[in-house]
C-alpha cells in the first residue's frame, strides 16, 4: 500500500500554496480567483492529465510502445447545486508511429491502471480520446474515441 502527504497552508488574506518534499505549488484560493495559481478544480483536472502522463511513461516501456512525446488536454464542468464537477473529458495526443491498434492499447492500459483516473472515473463522468499527433507535430485531423 502507497501513501501520500501533502502540507497546504495559507501564506496572505487569499492566498495559499502546498508542498511536497521540495515541490511547491502555488493555490487559487482567492474568491475572485487568481490567474497565476491553480483553483480546487484545476488541480483535480491536473491530476488527472498527470495521472495518465505518468500512466504512459508506465506502460510504454512494457508494451514497446515508441512515442516522441504526449499531451493531455481536460475540460471540466462544474454545477453550482449542489456544487461538484458534473463531467470531465479529455484528449490525449500522443506523437507516435504506432498502429491505431497500439495507441488503442495504450489508452486503454491508461484507464485501466490509472489511480488518479479510476477514482475519479468512478465518481464523475470522465470521458476522453486518444488520437496521434500530425508528422510535424501537430494534432492530426482523426481521431480514435474511446470512452
Amino acid at each position: 500500500m502507497l501513501s501520500y502527504t501533502i502540507q497546504a497552508h495559507r501564506t496572505a488574506p487569499a492566498t495559499a500554496e502546498a508542498f511536497t518534499g521540495e515541490a511547491r505549488l502555488a493555490l487559487d484560493v482567492d474568491p475572485a480567483g487568481r490567474t497565476d495559481a491553480f483553483n480546487p478544480a484545476e488541480l483535480l483536472l491536473t491530476a488527472i492529465a498527470a495521472c495518465m502522463l505518468k500512466g504512459i511513461e508506465r506502460v510504454a516501456p512494457m508494451l514497446n510502445f515508441e512515442l516522441r512525446g504526449a499531451e493531455v488536454r481536460v475540460y471540466g464542468e462544474r454545477e453550482d447545486s449542489p456544487p461538484r464537477m458534473s463531467r470531465i473529458d479529455y484528449e490525449l495526443v500522443v506523437d507516435t508511429d504506432e498502429s491505431d491498434a497500439r495507441l488503442s492499447l495504450l489508452h486503454r492500459n491508461i484507464q485501466k491502471y490509472g489511480t488518479i483516473y479510476n477514482t475519479v472515473s468512478a465518481a464523475v463522468p470522465l470521458n476522453g480520446t486518444i488520437r496521434r499527433a500530425g508528422t510535424d507535430g501537430s494534432p492530426a485531423e482523426a481521431s480514435i474515441g474511446l470512452t
